[in-house]
């Protein structure tokens, strides 16, 4: 007799669930690449709001995974005034999506998509991106 997959009581990931993905990938993040974004911020949301995708010149929710918001060190000043935290987004249902159509791993997306943005928000080649990915997965 086959074991069959009891699929009447799964769901998608939630919102609450990719945070934990999330967090758990940034804490297994290389210290020196985290600190280049101290007290970053996560937020999950199902999509990119319309004022997002507007500016950004992207016509389907579905075409963007994540995004950086926030001053990178490069463009910091000791003469700058209070501002928000750096914050990265992650967009549930796009991910789930390249998740259905990939062979990756859901926690290993989320990974990509959190060190990239991070990443290319800071300069990192993707090569420097890539030694990050492959430190955060051991």
């Amino acid at each position: 007799m086959s074991k069959r997959t009891q699929w009447q009581d799964l769901t998608a990931p939630s919102l609450a669930d990719f945070e934990a993905i999330a967090a758990d990938a940034w804490a297994r993040m290389p210290e020196e690449f985290r600190a280049k974004a101290a007290d970053l911020l996560i937020r999950v949301d199902d999509f990119a709001t319309d004022d997002v995708l507007v500016a950004l010149g992207i016509d389907s929710p579905f075409n963007l995974l994540g995004l950086y918001h926030g001053v990178s060190l490069n463009h910091q000043s000791v003469m700058d005034l209070p501002r928000q935290p750096n914050m990265v987004f992650l967009y549930r249902r796009p991910i789930i999506e390249q998740w259905i159509e990939g062979e990756e791993t859901l926690g290993g997306l989320i990974t990509h998509v959190l060190i990239h943005e991070i990443g290319h928000h800071f300069g990192f080649s993707d090569a420097d991106m890539e030694n990050i990915e492959a430190a955060a997965a051991s």
